[in-house]
């Protein structure tokens, strides 16, 4: 480890978060490109950042404001897109992956960020800094464009794991509304589970099972339960926290990716078609604008690793600097509200609940003892 000329991070008032700068499908420049934008954007953010150390100090060597914002860790080793995890797992230590996850390990970095291989980022999250008590299954968690007013729905799992029971999805629930309470500022966010149907007959066993568990823990978790939902509600505005399984989410994730970019490419050939067109587009530019940034993957890029002992922001492997700043703006948000102490608060509540007592509908929530 070196830190050569790069002046030291940690200052008042300033959050730390450790970066993984070789995993991404464009390279450093990229992430250094990001890591300038959110500087310049946030004075409070300082950054710990993993990879070859020589590439990386010419890099920041010509970014002045990363000059005393960044720490330089020599990490020989790269983890690719083609790495097993569990090869990662017993051979990983010596890559800028598996750096970045120790930094928050040991206390010197509040939230880890990296574009690289998610397989392998979440066997090596999982090893270095294991589950919160409680949690079965860590899952990953998105934000998708939505009709409700804070323009964006939570997504959980969308691939960590493939399978789920029903006291998995009822960790979900629980962990998505606290994600959403943190990162979308929701007092009392509302959970759906995402079904075939909405009505109570529909769906296999393990769901119906879910759903009964889902709404007993309500008052314990801290959320509004509106039951089944569909896949045309996932960008809708009846919940804000959609509930599945890694298999169906990531599913769904790629999906709806992939009919942004198809509309935009519809889009630029519609109003590049011909004389006229392009006026139109000329005089609907603003619209267009909106509309694009509106669709614009980069703007949510991150989804966030939940129920480790420590916070995790899985950037897109092929992020550019826009991107990037996206991640790195979600990991600052929710290291600055203290969001995996109160996610590990909110499953403990739970877990008791469902231990200690059955289900009271006049009992009053957590909403008064300090827990988010």
């Amino acid at each position: 480890m070196s830190n050569g000329n790069i002046t030291p991070v940690k200052g008042e008032g300033r959050i730390v978060i450790s970066v993984d700068a070789m995993g991404g499908d464009r390279g450093p420049a990229a992430v250094v490109a990001g890591l300038v934008q959110s500087a310049e954007k946030n004075p409070d953010i300082g950054f710990i950042l993993h990879g070859d150390e020589a590439e990386l100090r010419g890099l920041i060597g010509k970014r002045k404001v990363l000059a005393d914002r960044c720490e330089l860790r020599h990490a020989p080793r790269v983890v690719t897109m083609h790495d097993k995890p569990s090869q990662i797992m017993r051979h990983g230590e010596g890559t800028s992956m598996w750096s970045c996850i120790e930094s928050v390990k040991k206390g010197e970095a509040t939230v880890a960020v990296s574009c690289g291989n998610t397989g392998a980022l979440m066997a090596v999250s999982m090893i270095r800094l294991r589950k919160l008590p409680g949690v079965n299954r860590p899952a990953i968690a998105c934000l998708w464009p939505s009709r409700n007013p804070g323009g964006f729905n939570v997504m959980l799992d969308v691939g960590a794991d493939i399978k789920a029971d029903a006291g998995d999805f009822l960790q979900y629930a629980t962990m998505g509304a606290s994600y959403a309470r943190n990162g979308l500022n929701l007092d009392r966010p509302r959970v759906g589970l995402l079904n075939v149907g909405t009505e109570d007959h529909k769906g296999s066993a393990e769901l119906k099972l879910a759903n009964d568990l889902i709404a007993a823990h309500a008052a314990a978790g801290g959320y509004e339960y509106v039951g089944f939902i569909e896949g045309g509600d996932i960008p809708g505005n009846r919940c804000d926290v959609i509930v599945t399984d890694g298999f169906t989410g990531n599913i769904a994730l790629k999906t709806g990716e992939g009919t942004a970019k198809l509309i935009s490419d519809f889009l630029r050939e519609a109003f590049g078609a011909n004389v006229l067109s392009k006026m139109a587009a000329v005089l609907a530019l603003g619209s267009l604008k909106r509309l694009q940034k509106r669709i614009d993957p980069r703007r949510v890029n991150g989804g966030v690793f939940l129920g480790l002992n420590g916070t995790v922001v899985k950037s897109h492997g092929s992020a550019d600097a826009t991107g990037v700043s996206a991640a790195i703006k979600l990991a600052f948000q929710l290291a600055q509200s203290g969001f995996n102490d109160r996610l590990a608060a909110r499953v403990a509540s739970a877990g008791r609940a469902g231990q200690d007592a059955p289900r009271d509908d006049s009992a009053p929530s957590n909403s008064g003892n300090g827990i988010k």
